[in-house]
């Protein structure tokens, strides 16, 4: 309410964000598993002596450093460009709470990154165990820095006492919203799709070797990563839809239906994925090829497209749960705004008063502060077509009763002679 609005014409800001969210989420929690799958595996492979096994990790590290390193920097970046455009208030929000908690992330990520540039420059210029020494320092920073993010994430669907603790008290504030009800089963799954993504990445490496017998070694190998991944998802999953909240767990078992049902397409590409890896890669590593292995990972891309969408959609009515709706709306101005008025408490409205002249004008200047940050005019979700053929007073209707006819949108709050120039503008 206190930002100018970015409209994102037909798509909406809100699939801007998902397009670049789920892109970099993708990328990053390969940049989590496949730290620990570089440490490891060069542990193994001077273990074990095998210079092929090492000659492969060079070429993967190559792979690994251009990927999450330019596209996972620059998504990292776009990120906070879209949501600081499209969800300013809350982006503020989230920087003021949690400032220490950002600072100390961007010193773990300048770890993870001065680390992995050494690490790939050093091949061959270091003895092998300070060589691992280092790989094992970037996994530190990387897997540190999801442990910050993840509470940061989390908070924002299960924000627990935070809301009741005053900003007056802001370490107080930081520790309980960063340590909220579904940190630790949200941290569990991440680090479950940290694993199975490091081997589904080096399978596309691992099925380009020309050496036969490597080929099958480091495929079968590479296969077995998704196995703890798909015994520690699961159970870290129902313990997170325990805990999250009731109305939260109602959208995504049937109280939104495009909501569950990407919620069951994410339980069955993710079966999909554990039950081809077993009867590929695992069982017979010798047949499976470039086109298989890249069949699981555009599954996997797949399985983290639904899950974060999932994610996202459940949270509505709020973006910060119980705290400040979708619209950026805070839940303990609703009464203050039903008293003096949308237009008189937004900032970014060029009209204060409602007369017969001005009433479609300023429907569509409550539409846009209201409603646009979820619904476009004749894009993606809307608007227009979702009340097509509703008279204006049911209009008037449904908005009047939103919280309890469609629990996963913002209750419309304002004036009566506002409700209905948004319902006359709508109609």
């Amino acid at each position: 309410m206190n930002y100018p609005f970015w409209d994102v014409p037909l798509i909406g800001g809100g699939i801007l964000i998902g397009v670049v969210a789920i892109l970099h989420v993708f990328v990053s929690h390969f940049a989590v598993g496949g730290g620990i799958y570089l440490a490891l595996t060069e542990r193994k492979a001077i273990k074990e002596n095998d210079q092929k096994l090492i000659a492969y990790l060079k070429k993967h590290s190559k792979f690994f450093l251009l990927l999450t390193v330019v596209l996972g920097a620059l998504s990292g970046v776009g990120i906070w460009f879209t949501i600081g455009l499209v969800h300013p208030s809350a982006t503020s929000t989230l920087i003021h709470s949690f400032v220490f908690g950002w600072a100390i992330e961007w010193v773990f990520f300048i770890v993870e990154i001065s680390a992995i540039l050494i690490y790939y420059a050093t091949w061959d210029k270091l003895d092998p165990k300070t060589h691992n020494i280092i790989g094992w320092i970037y996994f530190a920073g990387a897997y540190l820095s999801l442990v910050i993010i993840n509470g940061i994430l989390t908070f924002m669907l299960t924000s627990g006492g935070w809301v009741d603790i005053p900003f007056t008290e802001p370490s107080k504030k930081f520790w309980v919203g960063f340590f909220n009800p579904s940190y630790f089963p949200s941290l569990f799954i991440r680090t479950g799709v940290a694993l199975a993504l490091a081997g589904l990445y080096s399978l596309i490496t691992a099925t380009r070797l020309e050496d036969e017998e490597l080929r099958i070694k480091v495929v079968q190998y590479s296969g077995k990563w998704l196995v703890p991944a798909f015994i520690l998802i699961p159970v870290a999953g129902i313990w997170y839809i325990s805990i999250i909240p009731p109305l939260a767990r109602e959208i995504s078992m049937g109280g939104a239906p495009a909501v569950t049902i990407f919620a069951g397409l994410s339980v069955v590409f993710s079966f999909i994925i554990a039950l081809f890896s077993w009867l590929g890669p695992i069982k017979t590593p010798k047949q499976t090829s470039f086109a298989f292995a890249l069949g699981l990972l555009v599954m996997g891309f797949l399985v983290t497209a639904v899950t974060e969408w999932v994610r996202e959609a459940v949270r509505k009515p709020y973006i910060i749960y119980n705290y400040m709706y979708s619209n950026s709306i805070l839940k303990a101005h609703g009464d203050k705004i039903n008293e003096m008025g949308i237009l008189n408490f937004a900032k970014w409205i060029t009209i204060k008063e409602i007369n017969e002249e001005n009433m479609l004008k300023a429907g569509e200047e409550i539409f846009r502060v209201q409603c646009q940050s979820c619904h476009t005019v004749d894009g993606y979700n809307g608007i227009k077509k979702l009340v097509n053929g509703w008279s204006e007073s049911y209009i008037d209707f449904q908005l009047q009763h939103l919280e309890m006819l469609k629990g996963f949108m913002p209750p419309f709050y304002g004036t009566e002679q506002e409700r209905k120039a948004l319902a006359k503008w709508l109609y």
